[in-house]
């Protein structure tokens, strides 16, 4: 990462209580890890949401997880100005407040048809995420082979279902369909009345977020919390959730010094 801050970061620095910083939770606040249930957000990760929550206008985590499971792995609760939009935005928490419509009717359907799609498949792992289902390959002997094979039977169930699939690195989610980052983060941006706006990311899920920065009108930036599994188009690249913070960090250094153009 460059210590010269682009446009979008200054323009963030400069008018912090206009800003929104939108963050991914797995692969971006969180590492990676080969059970998603031992997802926690990185050491530092508090400390420094804490900080820019207090600096900016908002901060909204917008993940495919369930808000309530965000929350509890991400410790965000008590972190001042965070938002959570879980399930690509079809459940809210704020204030200690959810908001979530009905699952999707399609669901009970999938939920007992996985089980016999994956059980030919050592190591696949189906993650019940109550309003979606993710079938992880990270764990099998041949992660991309397993995840290619289950591709094609996979998107039978979500036509079948009224399903969508969203792929992602070694998993593939059926979840509702009409809602994804982009559309969350859009909404939220219109929704604060936001005059600059920052997303970061790490899968492909968050392409759309991306593209919803891009397409605001707003000063904005894209960052990419890189892996050797996934090469994306962004501002910045950083080295995964330490680039991630050690990035916020810069940006609250920036702010309470006086919207610095360096970090």
């Amino acid at each position: 990462m460059t210590t010269d801050f682009p446009d979008g970061l200054r323009a963030i620095t400069a008018d912090p209580a206009g800003a929104v910083i939108g963050v991914d939770f797995d692969g971006t606040l969180a590492p990676i890890v080969p059970d998603p249930a031992d997802a926690r957000i990185h050491p530092d990760g508090v400390a420094v949401l804490t900080r820019l929550g207090r600096l900016v206008g908002a901060v909204a985590v917008v993940t495919g997880r369930p808000v309530a499971t965000a929350v509890e792995y991400g410790s965000l609760a008590g972190i001042p100005g965070v938002v959570v939009l879980g399930h690509y935005g079809l459940e809210r928490w704020e204030a200690d407040t959810v908001t979530s419509p009905p699952p999707h009717p399609g669901l009970d359907r999938a939920r007992a048809d996985l089980p016999r799609l994956v059980e030919p498949f050592d190591g696949v792992v189906v993650e019940d995420k109550e309003r979606a289902l993710a079938v992880h390959t990270r764990r099998a002997h041949d992660p991309q082979g397993v995840l290619a094979a289950l591709r094609d039977p996979i998107a039978e169930l979500a036509v079948e279902t009224g399903l969508a699939v969203e792929p992602g690195k070694f998993v593939l989610e059926l979840r509702p369909p009409g809602m994804d980052k982009g559309k969350a983060l859009g909404a939220f941006l219109r929704e604060r009345g936001a005059r600059s706006v920052l997303f970061a990311g790490d899968d492909l899920g968050d392409i759309a977020a991306f593209e919803a920065v891009r397409t605001s009108g707003l000063p904005g930036v894209t960052v990419f919390s890189g892996s050797a599994e996934l090469e994306v188009e962004a501002d910045i690249v950083v080295d995964g959730p330490d680039g991630v913070m050690k990035l916020f960090a810069s940006i609250a250094d920036a702010i309470e010094a006086g919207g610095t153009d360096r970090a």
